[in-house]
């Protein structure tokens, strides 16, 4: 059976591994196998990236955009960029640090309000609104390279310590 590919996220989300990123949630812990924790520190997400090669990636997260909407979710994001498969800007990065998303998508509910209020904060931090939707548009359009096809038996082996997964 092949493996189901995933789609492009939102936006909003490549903001939010940047974030992730410059936060230090994004933690490596052992090939291929990845912890990243949530903005509040109350969830931690498995992630499994693995280049298959010919520019696709064999991945999964146990994040909610990636298991029940099926698109790359924040924490592939964040690990891609890790790994160096999509590029990354370390002001805008900085910018994001700190940023409480859980609670804003919460409070605002729309991603397209979160995303106005995440630009007003990076502005206040000295990062125009225009170099983050650059960096946004830069990783989106490197994304759009990529196949990530979704192998959800794959998260499961990066949450329990010392299980095997080879």
């Amino acid at each position: 059976m092949a493996l189901p590919r995933l789609s492009p996220p939102p936006r909003i989300k490549v903001m939010e591994a940047l974030g992730a990123l410059a936060d230090g949630r994004v933690e490596i812990v052992r090939d291929n196998f990845f912890r990243v924790v949530s903005s509040d520190g109350s969830r931690t997400y498995s992630v499994y990236v693995e280049d298959a090669g010919d520019r696709t990636l064999r991945v999964c997260s146990t994040d909610n955009g990636t298991v029940y909407r099926r698109y790359s979710g924040y924490p592939i994001l964040a690990a891609m960029m890790l790994l160096g498969h999509l590029r990354r800007d370390a002001d805008v990065e900085r910018a994001l640090a700190g940023i409480p998303w859980r609670r804003l998508n919460e409070e605002l509910k729309k991603y397209h309000l979160v995303e106005s209020e995440v630009l007003r904060l990076a502005s206040s931090r000295g990062v125009s609104p225009g170099r983050v939707r650059a960096a946004v548009e830069r990783a989106m359009s490197e994304l759009s390279g990529f196949v990530l096809l979704y192998e959800p038996t794959k998260c499961g082996a990066a949450v329990e310590e010392g299980e095997d997964t080879g």
